[in-house]
């Protein structure tokens, strides 16, 4: 029985690596072994951007919530306080969307915490 080589895979995964390195500068998207080490730091780097993403998106809201509340004679802890007291669940990603779209619906909800705390 002849001998099977392990030629076929081997090139396999190196065109994988090769193809996820396409437009990489010089060596790093030609020579395999460069080229897997670009790939895996890449792939490292693209999975932390995407939890990172998530922290800047909840610094964003809380930013754009302060800003209003401080409009309607608040500060964010307050305001949040505030909704709170007045059991109105709203997630910070509404209550930013509402902030910047909505200002007398947010003006609403600023009163409403206003109250509650006082």
């Amino acid at each position: 029985m002849a001998r099977i080589k392990g030629g076929l895979n081997a090139k396999k995964k190196h065109n994988r690596v090769l193809k996820l390195a396409k437009g990489y500068r010089g060596a790093r998207s030609k020579q395999y072994r460069i080229a897997k080490q670009s790939v895996m730091r890449a792939l490292t780097s693209a999975y932390a951007g995407r939890k990172e993403r998530k922290r800047q998106f909840r610094a964003l809201w809380i930013a754009r919530i302060n800003a209003a509340a401080r409009l309607n004679g608040l500060s964010y802890s307050k305001f949040m306080y505030g909704l709170k007291l007045a059991e109105i669940d709203i997630n910070r990603k509404m209550l930013a969307e509402m902030a910047v779209n909505d200002a007398k619906g947010f003006a609403k909800l600023a009163k409403l915490a206003k109250e509650k705390i006082a």
